[in-house]
């Protein structure tokens, strides 16, 4: 185990545990007993961290989702990539620190990564926009998008949004239209096109960037059209029915790979990504350096074909016959 951070109501077994081992752990020398103890308490702490992290509901999968320690797209990239050179602007009106794009490698693959940012500090934080990238963060990602398509470069996209950034400025310089015109835009891509959700993905923000070959999320992160809080605020009037309506929008990693929305969920190291940081980048990364090796033996054509075809298969609806017969089409899922 690393540091302990700052843990969720839900996880008060495991904290009481973790403050039990630091207070053994304070001594240098320990005896044989405590070494017996502090190995019983270890082994404990694994198998109740294992049933509380197998047993998360929707919301509980939100919280932790938004940890503040979790890793974000730069971590992703200092951990899990071997260089990486950021691009900035979008040659019409600015650049959108909510937005990270640039030249990357991943082992023998050379790529771009367009990714949003949350900021880490305050100050940071609040320079990205908490992760809420306005018009001009997707039209930097457009450009720079088009140019590893025009060199031949597989492009990652890493996506942590609560949701594009919902200010009158933002939709004064055309928020919806230009994150329509991005999806627009991955769709036709000639190259590789991997988009994972490493936290959060909200809305038509996390969509702008989510139009890939092959879509991915961790196992602790959520996927949705509308945040928990918004859902209530609409259905219920009240963001105190935010629990309810993450039960109801079925948007966790493990639904979502029953409906056919994502292709392949990540395995979060035990207790959540935000506990090991240099797991999480192994696990990561092992897994887009194999997806690439996969996609890049496809031709232009094909992987372009693949992704529309992909998307239009989403979706399930019922067809009523003239004999009363009732054919599904879409994608087969089980309640």
């Amino acid at each position: 185990m690393e540091s302990t951070p700052p843990g969720f109501e839900f996880e008060q077994p495991m904290l009481d545990l973790e403050n039990q081992l630091k207070q053994l752990e304070q001594n240098p020398s320990h005896t044989p007993e405590e070494e017996q103890q502090i190995n019983a308490i270890r082994r404990q702490w694994t198998d109740t961290t294992r049933k509380i992290y197998s047993n998360l509901t929707p919301w509980q999968i939100v919280q932790v989702s938004r940890h503040k320690d979790r890793p974000y797209t730069k971590d992703y990239l200092n951990l899990a990539f071997d260089e990486f050179f950021e691009l900035h602007g979008d040659k019409f009106f600015g650049d959108d620190r909510a937005m990270l794009t640039g030249f990357a490698k991943l082992g023998r693959h050379k790529v771009m990564v367009v990714g949003h940012q949350k900021g880490r500090t305050y100050k940071e934080r609040t320079a990205c926009h908490f992760g809420c990238a306005h018009p001009e963060g997707y039209r930097k990602a457009m450009s720079k998008m088009e140019m590893a398509e025009k060199y031949g470069l597989p492009i990652v996209c890493f996506i942590d949004t609560p949701g594009a950034y919902p200010g009158i400025g933002a939709e004064e310089r055309g928020q919806a239209q230009v994150i329509a015109e991005s999806m627009f835009l991955m769709s036709q891509l000639k190259v590789p096109v991997i988009c994972v959700v490493i936290g959060e993905g909200g809305s038509g923000g996390a969509l702008g960037i989510g139009v890939g070959n092959k879509i991915a999320m961790l196992q602790n992160a959520y996927y949705s059209v509308i945040s928990p809080e918004g859902c209530a605020g609409i259905l219920w009037k009240s963001h105190q029915f935010a629990s309810k309506a993450a039960d109801a929008l079925r948007f966790t990693s493990s639904h979502l790979l029953k409906l056919g929305v994502v292709d392949d969920v990540i395995e979060e190291p035990l207790g959540g990504a935000h506990r090991d940081h240099h797991q999480m980048a192994s696990r990561l990364k092992n897994y887009l350096s194999r997806t690439l090796d996969q996609l890049l033996k496809r031709s232009p054509d094909e992987l372009a074909n693949d992704r529309y075809e992909k998307f239009r298969r989403m979706g399930t609806y019922l067809e009523t016959m003239e004999d009363g017969s009732v054919l599904t089409h879409g994608h087969s899922v089980t309640s």
